[in-house]
């Protein structure tokens, strides 16, 4: 991979990415913390270079392997909801896909942890990390519905695919007053949502409907 253009031009340029980033205030993204974050991510290196002038329209993009680069507004959603109260010292990604969520989070000085089932895609979203010298990223080929019990308690998980229900495996990783948002539910009827554990168990709130790729077991 070549050395990267972090600035862009044209539809890539920073007017690109303010652009964007005004549309998801609109859209009731209110942590400018997020919203910079998202100014200053360069999105148009984690899709195919035939894709790079959308990089930074509101939409999600096929990054091969049946998968997405998530929309931007759901990128920003998910990250405001994991760090509301506070940003996390720990977080445990599931699905690294292109790698762009993780980027995001690990910008945030946050220690990320990180698995992808599908080989290809977690060897690409490596270079892309060395690339942008994130070196506060540990990533893995594995089967995320099982979490890391081994790095385990996290302050915050965060799914990038929806099960069908809740892992219970997640669940328990999370440490006391953490935060697991993740997608649930089947195609065309998926929830996002925000559980906390307390000391005396979890608490679940709705944030919005969403559209995910399923969350498969195994790996490929």
């Amino acid at each position: 991979m070549q050395k990267p253009d972090l600035r862009g031009i044209g539809m890539t340029s920073q007017r690109a990415r303010d652009r964007l980033v005004e549309q998801l205030r609109e859209m009731g993204i209110r942590s400018e913390i997020v919203l910079e974050l998202i100014r200053g991510t360069p999105r148009h290196l984690f899709v195919d270079e035939a894709l790079a002038s959308r990089a930074y329209d509101n939409t999600a993009l096929p990054i091969g392997h049946n998968q997405t680069i998530s929309q931007p507004y759901i990128v920003a959603r998910m990250t405001e909801a994991l760090i509301e109260t506070g940003i996390p010292g720990t977080v445990l990604e599931i699905g690294t896909g292109c790698g762009y969520q993780t980027a995001v989070l690990a910008r945030l000085g946050i220690k990320v942890y990180t698995i992808e089932r599908i080989e290809a895609l977690i060897q690409r979203a490596r270079e892309r990390f060395r690339l942008l010298q994130l070196d506060n990223i540990v990533s893995r080929h594995g089967d995320g519905s099982l979490g890391w019990a081994d790095q385990a308690p996290f302050d915050g998980i965060l799914a990038t695919a929806a099960p069908v229900g809740v892992p219970g495996m997640l669940r328990s990783q999370l440490g006391i007053g953490g935060r697991l948002i993740l997608p649930v539910g089947r195609s065309g009827e998926q929830a996002l949502l925000r559980i906390m554990r307390t000391p005396d168990g979890y608490e679940q709130q709705q944030l919005d409907w969403v559209s995910f790729v399923p969350m498969l077991e195994g790996t490929s």
